[in-house]
């Protein structure tokens, strides 16, 4: 079983940068690889972002490629997400995963999410 904390969501300005993180618990944090999805209102979860377990490669969804920045301290058993030039359509609460295996759309652990306003 694994715990997942997230926090660091709130309300900014579009063109703005919030740095969200995900305190994770319960098993060997650097045994499984980690991501963020995202649910605005109204619409289905959506993957953002995902690293591996060592951190050596991330992949992105194209809608965050080169404004959000997925990152993971193995020591701290936390991963982070640097969102940047921040957009009202970033609006959602984003989740913390954990993946199953090697999946990149199969998870076994989720939190229970922090929301993200940016108004315009």
């Amino acid at each position: 079983q694994v715990q997942l904390v997230e926090s660091g969501g709130g309300l900014v300005q579009a063109g703005g940068s919030l740095r969200l993180s995900c305190a994770a618990s319960g098993r060997t944090f650097s045994s499984f690889a980690m991501g963020w999805f995202r649910q605005a209102p109204g619409k289905e979860r959506e993957f953002v972002a995902r690293i591996t377990r060592s951190g050596g490669s991330t992949t992105y969804a194209d809608s965050v490629k080169g404004r959000f920045t997925i990152s993971r301290d193995n020591a701290k058993n936390t991963v982070y997400l640097q969102m940047n030039s921040l957009k009202p359509e970033d609006t959602a609460v984003y989740y913390c995963a954990v993946f199953k295996g090697g999946s990149y759309s199969l998870v076994d652990y989720w939190g229970k999410g922090t929301l993200v306003t940016v108004s315009p």
